[in-house]
């Protein structure tokens, strides 16, 4: 079974900027789909960004558009979200996962998702 490993997370300032990552180990991913979801606390998890095989498309949720960058490294096993412009709504833990590798991908959807992460809290001081 596929492990998923975030790291990268901690306090910032607002407006500042932050990397996270993804490590996986298991399993290679260069042929499946990756996303990003976060969930703050008392909050439903919801979709940040996702990328396709091979890093040829990325998706973003609206919000983050222009400030998040997703990419991927397949020879390390690792994706990563850079996070830039960085805003209070922006704090939660970030948790990313692995599609499923088979039918259809609905990259929105946190069912679509088969391998998760523990998770990488990203905190935003006003």
């Amino acid at each position: 079974q596929a492990q998923l490993v975030e790291s990268g997370g901690g306090l910032v300032q607002a407006g500042g900027s932050l990397r996270i990552s993804c490590a996986v180990s298991g399993r290679t991913y260069s042929s499946i789909g990756m996303g990003w979801f976060r969930q703050a606390p008392g909050k439903e998890r919801e979709f940040v960004a996702a990328i396709g095989r091979l890093g040829f498309r990325t998706y973003y949720r609206e919000s983050v558009k222009g400030r998040f960058t997703i990419s991927r490294d397949d020879a390390k096993n690792t994706v990563y979200l850079e996070m830039t412009s960085l805003k209070p709504e922006d704090t939660a833990l970030y948790y990313c996962a692995a599609e499923r590798g088979y039918g259809s991908w609905n990259y929105q959807r946190p069912e679509e998702y088969a391998y998760w992460g523990q998770g990488t809290q990203v905190t935003v001081s006003s």
